[in-house]
């Protein structure tokens, strides 16, 4: 830089830095004298209002009489007595330049809700469980699914249709189902959204017996019970959901039907195209293996029509409800 400084006066700038490998830019920048040292001091507008003036403002937006009234009352109250100060605009920007300009109201202060961060490693570690309605013969007539899921291996391990939503229903089903899985206190989380069952004392109370831990999601925050809202859709979207069921039975056996395949039958995208049960008692690896001896057959066959060498699909290691973001970084 000193040397391009030496010679430019003869050379030129341009001349200078080309023959010392210098970008032109570099010493126009570190030559290059700020706006702000070359622009003039500003001077006050003659519009802007005096310290005196500004006090006055404030004086009278505080005044007893005018404790109830809105700025613009004020403003015009003290033209039909002969004073003007200044426009309301410009009283608005006074008071708010010391924090006066807000609702005078008590407003509703929300609750804070922590964000539910959950990890199972294996199964039986979180269940999600919710409840959904099923449209029964007449219009306004429902039955309603109750459905515990267990997040890693995608399971259902209890279900439950009734007439009615109700907390000793699913009570009921939780005791039943833990039982049927032989959990163990400690063992469990149990995850589920705000509704009126969820959030109920008999659920609380058996939860604190079994030695289960109960999570909520964030009110109207759909993305903290994603397990269950994916299974409903899954359920829902298959050809043979009819419209309406013409009876609790009916609602029953085809409940019976689908969770049987979707336990046994179905290949779940989300644990490596494996069914939800061969995950849940441990086949998984198993079937993994066998898939890679018949994709390693293939290969050995036809080389050619590989790129690689395949492989199945992985199998889940974790499931997680919103993964904090350094298990994201890693995931990645």
């Amino acid at each position: 830089m000193h040397a391009v400084e030496t010679v430019q006066a003869e050379l030129g700038v341009k001349a200078s830095c080309t023959a010392l490998g210098l970008p032109r830019a570099t010493w126009y920048r570190a030559h290059r004298t700020s706006a702000s040292t070359l622009a003039p001091a500003r001077k006050p507008s003659p519009r802007a209002l005096s310290s005196t003036e500004r006090q006055e403002v404030f004086d009278l937006a505080h005044d007893e009489r005018f404790a109830d009234l809105a700025l613009p009352q004020i403003h015009a109250i003290t033209l039909d007595e002969g004073r003007y100060i200044c426009s309301q605009r410009t009283m608005y920007r006074v008071l708010d330049s010391r924090g006066e300009v807000r609702e005078r109201r008590d407003q509703v202060s929300r609750p804070l809700y922590a964000k539910p961060e959950l990890l199972a490693t294996g199964s039986n570690q979180v269940w999600s469980w919710d409840i959904t309605k099923l449209r029964g013969p007449r219009k306004w007539n429902y039955f309603h699914l109750y459905v515990i899921l267990d997040i890693f291996s995608r399971k259902v391990v209890g279900w439950m249709v009734a007439h009615r939503e109700s907390a000793a229903l699913a009570k009921k089903l939780i005791d039943e189902t833990a039982a049927k899985e032989n959990i163990e206190p400690g063992q469990l989380t149990l995850h589920a959204d705000r509704g009126s069952s969820m959030r109920s004392k008999d659920v609380a109370m058996l939860l604190a017996d079994l030695g289960v831990t109960k999570t909520h999601s964030r009110p109207h925050v759909s993305n903290d019970n994603p397990f269950s809202e994916a299974q409903f859709k899954t359920m829902k979207y298959r050809p043979e959901f009819p419209d309406r069921f013409g009876s609790i039975e009916d609602a029953r056996s085809f409940c019976r039907r689908f969770f049987d395949w979707y336990n046994n039958e179905h290949r779940h995208s989300g644990i490596g195209m494996m069914t939800p049960a061969s995950v849940h008692n441990g086949r998984a690896h198993q079937l993994r293996d066998q898939r890679a001896l018949v994709l390693e057959a293939a290969w050995k066959r036809h080389p050619e029509r590989f790129a690689r060498q395949p492989q199945p699909l992985a199998l889940p290691t974790a499931a997680w409800i919103n993964p904090p973001a350094t298990a994201m970084s890693v995931a990645q």
